[in-house]
């Protein structure tokens, strides 16, 4: 091949620059990423809704599913965990939660009805369901959907939420 040629030839990329540069332009707009919103909890009379079981594994949160994401302690310090949630609706644009617990003690609690043991707790425990607080979450904070409670334990829980918060 004569100089010519290789003076005119299309300049090889060094795909490593590339690919460094792109992974910096990557890492750069996910730090710009608003942080996500923890949950808001309300009385559960004040977020009082119609509840219909409705789940449908599509990966968008709906009510009858249990998803789990992060869920602030009532002391509102800034302090929470990584919990499951029961989606009972929606409101305002965000899914309507309450907060599920494996603690044994929940089972004398009045606001705590108990919904057995599902593939959403890895070590089989009973759960209990929380009635007297409903979280507020955005479809964003949503970590992952982990289960589908039956029709049968999601209407227990609807029937409580409607006889004692007047829900519809």
């Amino acid at each position: 091949m004569g100089r010519d040629a290789v003076r005119h030839a299309a300049p090889v990329a060094n795909w490593g620059s590339v690919l460094r540069r792109a992974v910096r332009v990557g890492v750069d707009l996910l730090a710009r990423r608003p942080a996500p919103r923890p949950a808001r909890t309300a009385p559960s009379a004040e977020r009082a809704r119609t509840v219909v079981y409705a789940p449908d594994l599509d990966g968008a949160a709906d009510p009858g599913e249990i998803v789990w994401a992060w869920v602030p302690y009532e002391e509102g310090d800034g302090r929470g965990k990584d919990r499951p949630l029961l989606v009972v609706g929606r409101g305002g644009g965000e899914l309507l939660g309450l907060m599920m617990s494996s603690r044994g003690d929940r089972a004398d609690d009045p606001d705590w009805v108990g919904v057995g043991s599902g593939p959403w707790d890895r070590a089989g425990r009973p759960s209990w369901v929380r009635l007297d607080r409903v979280l507020e979450i955005g479809e964003r904070e949503i970590r992952r959907e982990g289960a589908v409670l039956d029709r049968d334990r999601f209407e227990q829980v609807a029937a409580q939420l409607r006889a004692r918060y007047g829900w519809r």
